[in-house]
């Protein structure tokens, strides 16, 4: 996670892939987890308006999605290493697609398009690649929005009656003060969240703020990630370059299937190498032979990830730590968390599904693994909406059930986790909610 003006944003490869309607209906269709209170449907012109804030680079025709109104740019050039990959998946008669991405295919926005210089995971000059630093949060700005970058939130407060005021906080300076508002919005994520609410008890919310159901915090999902790597010796240019991950990906393997001994499912997602840095800390062993491993990798290595559908589990939690505080006093977030036997099996299955097609397309050498030990960067679940008081934290619009002024725009929220990259849904719901206090909450504008 990356803990900065435009969040999480700044830190990733602008892979954009939707959830799919039967995500929204897992109990329904598949008997485990929850349904979600709203629809792929009721949520699509939510996606349709963040793909013109940020940018979507795509192409209408996925037979594994609905039909979708069109990208503002053309899908990104996957290039010779995606077609090869392609081809493979062709000849196995799988799904792929290209997959849509907030990278710029051409100038958008006064913002250049990707010139394939390189990985796009960590920063873009030309501003090819979106995140919300550059796009939404210039515009809150102009808009009147009093951005206070380095402050730390400690405490939402409320009132006798229980409904919020407010937030103390710490500002740059280290500097406590209090923020009086009509409600308050919290954007925190899977873990931070939690952490805020659980830490703002009160007389009228003695379990932490809006948690009568005792579910704040748990339901914690991880998109449970592993894959394979195919090494080649004959491709057509060093596969550094371009964007690490928005070049074709697969759904094969998404809906549930009787014939498989796991439920729901998992996205293959192409990647590309690394550059020289990353292939040398993160990929190659140190020792002797560091240096001709690194010559057989480096420029030559083709990835398939497996992001897996991280059903619900309530063991899965966040609480409060009782020993370890951050630098103001504020108890840690202590993590529980372990993989379930039905991610286990799907990511077993994805693994070898995963060598497959990397054979078909040439590898020469394929390293895999079953669970890639960087798991859990996407973090969702924790303050799950529900139409039912007792069984989630806040109801479809984010409005938390217990407090009318307060709502929730993160992946905490979250009643399942998908098998696909969560940005986009969580800025979907975000701007589905920001819709609903705009139109039906006027009094919250003072």
């Amino acid at each position: 996670m990356f803990n900065a003006v435009g969040g999480s944003t700044i830190h990733w490869t602008a892979h954009s892939p939707r959830f799919h309607p039967s995500d929204f209906r897992v109990k329904t269709l598949d008997g485990v987890a929850q349904d979600w209170p709203i629809s792929y449907f009721d949520l699509e012109p939510y996606y349709d308006l963040n793909d013109q804030m940020m940018g979507c680079s795509g192409i209408n025709g996925d037979p594994a999605n609905p039909p979708r109104s069109p990208r503002q740019m053309p899908p990104l050039p996957i290039g010779p290493d995606g077609e090869r990959m392609a081809r493979a998946f062709d000849s196995l008669g799988w799904h792929w697609w290209p997959s849509d991405s907030h990278v710029n295919s051409k100038e958008y926005k006064g913002r250049q398009a990707c010139n394939y210089c390189g990985p796009t995971g960590l920063n873009c000059e030309r501003g090819a690649r979106a995140s919300t630093a550059i796009t939404y949060v210039p515009e809150a700005v102009r808009l009147g929005a009093d951005l206070r970058p380095d402050s730390t939130v400690y405490e939402i407060t409320v009132d006798p009656t229980g409904r919020t005021t407010g937030a103390n906080y710490y500002n740059g300076d280290g500097e406590p003060e209090f923020q009086p508002a009509a409600g308050v919005v919290i954007g925190g994520n899977g873990i931070g969240t939690p952490r805020l609410m659980l830490h703002s008890r009160s007389k009228s919310h003695p379990n932490g703020l809006a948690n009568s159901s005792g579910l704040l915090g748990k339901n914690l999902m991880f998109h449970v990630y592993g894959g394979a790597t195919g090494l080649f010796n004959d491709l057509d240019w060093p596969t550094y370059r371009g964007p690490l991950a928005c070049i074709i990906m697969s759904q094969e393997f998404y809906e549930t299937r009787p014939d498989r001994d796991f439920k729901r499912g998992y996205t293959f997602q192409m990647g590309r190498g690394q550059g020289p840095a990353p292939t040398a800390i993160g990929n190659v062993a140190w020792g002797e032979n560091h240096h001709n491993e690194f010559a057989e990798l480096f420029g030559n290595s083709l990835g398939l990830g497996v992001i897996g559908d991280d059903l619900p589990e309530e063991v899965n939690r966040v609480e409060l730590d009782v020993k370890l505080t951050d630098r103001y006093g504020i108890p840690s977030p202590k993590i529980v968390y372990r993989v379930g036997e039905n991610s286990k099996k799907l990511l077993a299955h994805g693994v070898k599904s995963a060598r497959i097609v990397l054979k078909e397309a040439g590898a020469h050498k394929i390293i895999s693994s079953e669970l890639n030990t960087n798991t859990g960067w996407h973090l969702m679940g924790t303050a799950r909406m529900g139409d039912d008081p007792d069984r989630s934290v806040v109801n479809k619009w984010g409005q938390a059930h217990d407090v009318d002024n307060l709502f929730i725009v993160d992946g905490s929220l979250f009643v399942t986790g998908g098998g696909v990259n969560p940005t986009p849904t969580i800025q979907a719901l975000a701007l589905r909610t920001a819709d609903y206090i705009r139109h039906e909450r006027g009094d919250l504008k003072s």
